[in-house]
């Protein structure tokens, strides 16, 4: 029998229509926000006939762990159906309150230990500019979730559009990566890829620990959106473009 808090979440899916937090009435904490995001992806697998396609690391600052009053990042599944190319247009009214973040994707090219290097992800790793556009079906989500929320909800994945990937990217040069966002033509915000956990790798090394004891494991072709460059902004219709030195641009258009 299926879980009725997931049951509440793949609703407000299925029906476009956010729900409220599910802390603290029903005491979520990280074990369990793990668990319902396992049964979630299943259901949301099923329907949309997609597959695990990767994970996504949220909460790369201090800032944003913060806001859930944790020490660490979180990892949210990516399933194929959310994955799209650059030059996407992306319909604002499909999503629930979606915000832009500049991040960098790791596109393996062999699976990695529980407990890799930084210098056995780079090598292992073709690099690409990434747009990820985080949602959640909860009311007024943003930065109001607990971790257990969020990590239900499957650490608010909304989309991905990624452009194309860099092999041969070295451990300096992904250390030593400026950002700048241009939106409508204009550029509103820049970073550096310090900003993720000090080194974007350092990312992806979080996640094999962690998914290690969940029992998963990041195997060759899967892809990891890092985490982001800058403080989420939301999205807004109009289009979004960015630039990253040494790896590449993306670019999406998100419409009303």
């Amino acid at each position: 029998m299926s879980n009725p808090l997931v049951n509440q979440l793949f609703n407000a899916y299925q029906t476009h229509t956010a729900v409220p937090f599910l802390n603290p009435e029903h005491e979520i904490d990280e074990v369990k926000g793990y668990e319902l995001q396992a049964q979630l992806v299943d259901q949301l697998a099923t329907a949309h006939e997609s597959h695990v396609r990767g994970y996504k690391v949220s909460m790369t600052s201090a800032e944003t762990q913060a806001y859930a009053n944790t020490h660490e990042p979180a990892y949210g599944t990516l399933l194929s159906h959310v994955v799209k190319d650059s030059q996407a247009h992306i319909s604002l009214s499909n999503l629930f309150a979606p915000l832009i973040e500049p991040e960098l994707v790791f596109v393996l090219t062999e699976d990695l230990s529980a407990s890799p290097t930084i210098e056995e992800i780079v090598a292992a790793s073709h690099i690409a500019p990434a747009i990820e556009i985080p949602d959640a079906r909860y009311i007024d989500w943003f930065p109001n979730f607990t971790l257990g929320d969020l990590l239900a909800d499957n650490t608010a994945t909304g989309l991905l559009v990624m452009g194309t990937p860099v092999a041969n990217v070295s451990v300096e040069t992904l250390g030593d990566i400026t950002m700048t966002l241009k939106y409508n033509g204009e550029a509103t915000h820049t970073g550096h890829s310090t900003a993720v956990l000090g080194h974007p790798a350092k990312a992806v090394q979080w996640l094999a620990q962690k998914l290690s004891t969940h029992g998963k494991r990041l195997t060759k072709g899967m892809v990891i959106s890092s985490g982001t460059f800058i403080t989420p902004i939301p999205a807004q219709p109009g289009s979004y473009h960015i630039e990253y030195s040494s790896i590449g641009e993306v670019q999406a258009t998100i419409e009303s």
